[in-house]
């Protein structure tokens, strides 16, 4: 048997809010922007030449979906971005505003340091060892 996780959905606040950062600022691809229902889109984003999981931009439509902006996993890290340089990419995402939580650091798995995105996230930007 052969399985794979190819796409991730994301409450975010704004389909376009959204689509801004993570093209415009994390220099994902938008591989997908298709209208559906009044009010509603299928958006779907990844980094460039990456062979991970796609995330699917949701808005938020409902109260307890805005409540969860920003937290859907209680406040621990997300999401995890992988780089083949690290010292680029943190560079570039500072460059262009992110706020990291703190300087990068050396763990067995490779270089990391957390950011938020503007809506609440937290990720790894991780360089895996090896």
């Amino acid at each position: 048997m052969k399985q794979s996780i190819v796409t991730v959905a994301l409450v975010v606040p704004d389909y376009d809010e959204a689509i801004a950062f993570f093209v415009g600022t994390l220099g994902f691809e938008l591989l997908e922007d298709t209208p559906q229902a009044p009010g509603k889109r299928f958006v779907r984003v990844a980094p460039k030449g990456g062979s991970g999981a796609a995330l699917l931009l949701a808005r938020a439509a409902t109260d307890e979906q805005r409540a969860a902006i920003g937290n859907q996993t209680g406040g621990r890290v997300f999401l995890f971005l992988h780089t083949d340089d690290f010292d680029r990419d943190h560079a570039r995402l500072t460059a262009a505003g992110i706020a990291f939580a703190g300087p990068p650091r050396d763990e067995d798995y490779g270089r990391v340091a957390v950011f938020v995105d503007p809506f609440g996230n937290k990720w790894d930007l991780v360089q895996p060892k090896g």
